[in-house]
């Protein structure tokens, strides 16, 4: 199927590894151009261009869609992937972590679509905003992260009824546990709840499909919702989590 995204321009926040990096690999694969960006060095995804920045930063998330900009000739298509995690007991959450978490998983996002606007109205675009199924239903190991997700999912209805007639679409994606280092690596979220291969097996057993997300799945419906093929779908928070959730919407 042709998705419609050849030459399209794309920045990916959040795209040195995981769910961002195999987005920026299979926009590429589809003949968009892809300027990625994160504290890490570029990660060879067929990138034109990478970004090094920490997007909590207040100025950082405009100056990295500034550069995106500049170096493909505009901006077609936005996907807000970074993000952060941790187990922990809501009481025991101070506040300094919850700004952390405010400044990174959200307000990045509402500073790089605001530094977009500009572009993306030009001829119409495409956000994606990574949001999680802890934003339909809070995680209560994760009390922080859920109320930042469930932010994300507001924010994506709010830009895509304000930009609609502009040509503007803006989608979110929730991901339920997904095969990547937040949950695999050392110190991730399957260590900090014991031994790494039984929470693993646990986690898993705990989706309808028995098992956690590969990366590349969640990556091909934000591809999807990034391209032409999605011309009408907006104001969506689309579940990608294995059945997790038990809700229609």
């Amino acid at each position: 199927m042709d998705l419609g995204l050849d030459g399209k321009r794309c920045l990916v926040t959040g795209s040195t590894a995981g769910i961002g990096l195999e987005t920026a690999r299979l926009l590429a694969v589809d003949g968009a151009r892809v300027v990625t960006c994160g504290r890490r060095v570029a990660p060879n995804a067929g990138e034109i261009a990478h970004v090094v920045a920490d997007l909590s930063r207040m100025g950082e998330p405009e100056r990295v869609v500034s550069e995106a900009a500049e170096a493909l000739g505009g901006l077609d298509v936005l996907v807000n992937n970074v993000g952060i995690a941790r187990q922990a007991r809501f009481e025991e959450v101070r506040d300094e972590e919850w700004d952390a978490y405010w400044q990174l998983n959200v307000m990045s996002y509402v500073r790089a679509i605001r530094a977009s606007l500009s572009h993306l109205r030009d001829g119409g675009g495409a956000i994606v905003n990574v949001s999680s199924t802890a934003g339909k239903r809070p995680s209560t190991g994760m009390p922080h992260y859920s109320v930042t997700k469930a932010a994300i999912l507001s924010l994506s209805r709010l830009i895509a009824d304000l930009y609609a007639r502009d040509g503007v679409r803006c989608n979110a994606v929730t991901p339920g546990p997904t095969a990547t280092d937040t949950w695999l690596g050392e110190g991730g979220l399957a260590d900090q709840q014991g031994e790494r291969e039984d929470v693993l097996a646990r986690v898993g057993a705990g989706r309808p499909l028995g098992r956690l997300a590969r990366p590349d799945e969640i990556a091909a419906v934000i591809v999807f919702l990034c391209s032409d093929r999605a011309s009408y779908v907006t104001g969506a928070a689309w579940s990608a989590d294995g059945g997790t959730v038990p809700i229609i919407v």
